[in-house]
């Protein structure tokens, strides 16, 4: 049988301690250089989790869309997705999250977490339109602590590396895939609406 860790001093046993200059970086506010690459940033991966367990969505858009209000408060515009609004229905029940934003070319990411509340007032909406549409709903988050992530997972992947992507007909479109996974959808049909979907209703 495969032994498992169960408490929190059985899997530090398993790790060196974290060095002095790691436990000192991470911050409880937005300095300069965190709210920088958050304005370069054009993706960022929201956690959250609720009554049926832990969820992770990613939010994109163009660099900057998330607000820095100040060095406590981000805001994440809620741009139009599938409708399942699986995150924001976590906020409601748990309001924990956690962020990982992602600049194109730096392997450098940077992590916050924090408290989220969603936010449907116009006036603090109307400034995250895009294209005349105001989202639905905005997270505003409140800063519990900050800080950056060394770069070795993206030096490990590659993934900014152009010559490591995948051609694009190596996987399956996505409406193949849906066609496979539900009986009656038409792959053809369901790409064409997804190409429509892309081009026309981003906001």
């Amino acid at each position: 049988m495969t032994a498992t860790l169960s408490t929190e001093a059985a899997l530090r046993d398993c790790y060196a301690q974290p060095a002095e200059m790691v436990q000192k970086k991470i911050l409880s506010r937005l300095d300069r250089h965190a709210k920088a690459f958050i304005a370069l940033s054009p993706m960022v991966m929201l956690a959250t989790a609720g009554p049926d367990g832990a969820d992770c969505s990613p939010r994109g858009d163009a660099p900057g869309f998330v607000r820095v209000e100040d060095d406590a408060t981000l805001l994440l515009p809620d741009r139009r997705g599938n409708n399942l609004i699986d995150s924001l229905r976590n906020v409601t029940q748990q309001p924990s999250v956690g962020l990982l934003f992602l600049v194109p070319g730096i392997n450098e990411t940077l992590r916050v977490n924090g408290t989220a509340a969603i936010v449907t007032d116009a006036a603090r909406l109307a400034p995250l339109a895009v294209q005349g549409q105001v989202p639905a709903s905005a997270l505003e988050i409140r800063v519990r602590e900050v800080f950056f992530h060394c770069g070795k997972a993206m030096i490990r992947s590659e993934l900014w590396n152009p010559e490591k992507h995948v051609p694009r007909g190596t996987f399956p479109t996505l409406g193949r895939v849906i066609a496979d996974q539900i009986a009656g959808v038409d792959a053809e049909a369901a790409d064409a609406n997804l190409a429509e979907a892309y081009r026309t209703r981003l906001y």
